[in-house]
């Protein structure tokens, strides 16, 4: 065989194994199995033996075989009934796929070690509203029973893709998941919240009724993937009650418009878990208790793809044994 000719057939059994591969990450054995008998063929010396240390009939591999060298248009052996010889195609077959399935062999291997350990890093994108309410009070305990599960935390209010920006799981109230998630609830329902510092009262006066915040500075959020400002949410006899709110000042970030609060500009729109510290310490007051909206529960969600990951499930069922009702 000439050395255009190897060349040639080398670059052809490359694109093969490039698509016998992406026939296996799509789940399509019967095609990757016909390699691999091909190779258990060569490792074994016979199809018999092949057979055997696969546990297989002997037919079963002389069909994979054939319908191997059908697909591929050439003869991979030369059989006699007494040896069976690499043809010259054989023997190129042999050297790109042999690596190219340990490769894939150690791959899976390493994959398998990585999603049942019991050690390693978990990556999590979540809102500091989640933070505050879900994570923190749990975290200590977390990271003494778990000393080497690392908790990789990343803090946005965005609307993240944690596929392709590479998390694990992510956390977000129950109204923004994406379809197609599998989702934790970690908290009840939450209540939102309308507070100022002691001293912003005292200049400004306490609204009665949400109609009242037309004469009070405002602290708005705006959504950073949405990029528009949000509602303040009010019910009045159980029925939504739709005021308009001015935009006395306005963040992309829920902890700001605490601090902001806190400070005396203004008041500020947030769940009521996320200030427990500060009403505890009297540095806010929440007013228009009566009016405040419901708001569905914190989850975690993942894809279907880390389910099975231990140190997920082990983080999981050490948030959901934490959650209160």
């Amino acid at each position: 065989m000439s050395a255009q000719v190897t060349s040639a057939l080398i670059v052809i059994i490359s694109a093969i194994l490039k698509t016998y591969y992406l026939i296996l990450l799509n789940n399509m054995i019967p095609p990757y199995q016909g390699i691999h008998v091909f190779l258990t063929i060569v490792r074994e010396g016979s199809m018999r033996a092949a057979a055997t240390a696969m546990g297989i009939g002997a037919p079963a591999v002389s069909h994979q075989l054939k319908s191997l060298e059908q697909t591929l248009g050439i003869k991979l052996f030369v059989r006699t009934t007494r040896s069976l010889k690499l043809t010259d195609a054989g023997r190129d077959l042999l050297a790109e796929a042999e690596p190219a399935f340990a490769q894939i062999g150690n791959a899976i291997d390493k994959s398998k070690e990585t999603g049942n350990s019991t050690k390693g890093t978990l990556r999590i994108t979540l809102p500091w509203s989640a933070y505050k309410i879900a994570v923190a009070p749990i975290l200590a305990d977390f990271q003494k029973l778990h000393p080497d599960i690392h908790l990789e935390l990343s803090v946005s209010e965005a609307l993240v893709d944690i596929v392709e920006e590479g998390f694990h799981a992510g956390m977000r109230l129950g109204d923004r998941l994406n379809p197609g998630m599998t989702a934790v609830r970690l908290t009840p329902p939450l209540i939102a919240s309308y507070s100022g510092a002691p001293a912003y009262f005292e200049a400004h006066g306490r609204p009665a009724h949400p109609k009242d915040l037309i004469d009070h500075n405002c602290i708005r959020y705006r959504f950073i993937t949405a990029n528009k400002i949000a509602d303040w949410g009010f019910h009045e006899n159980g029925h939504p009650l739709s005021v308009k709110i001015p935009n006395s000042l306005v963040f992309d970030s829920f902890q700001s418009i605490v601090q902001a609060a806190v400070d005396g500009h203004g008041i500020g729109w947030s769940l009521r878990d996320v200030i427990t510290n500060e009403l505890l310490l009297g540095q806010l007051e929440t007013v228009l208790d009566g009016y405040a909206a419901e708001y569905p529960p914190f989850y975690l969600y993942f894809t279907e793809h880390v389910r099975h990951m231990e140190i997920l499930r082990i983080f999981i069922d050490f948030m959901t044994s934490r959650r209160s009702t």
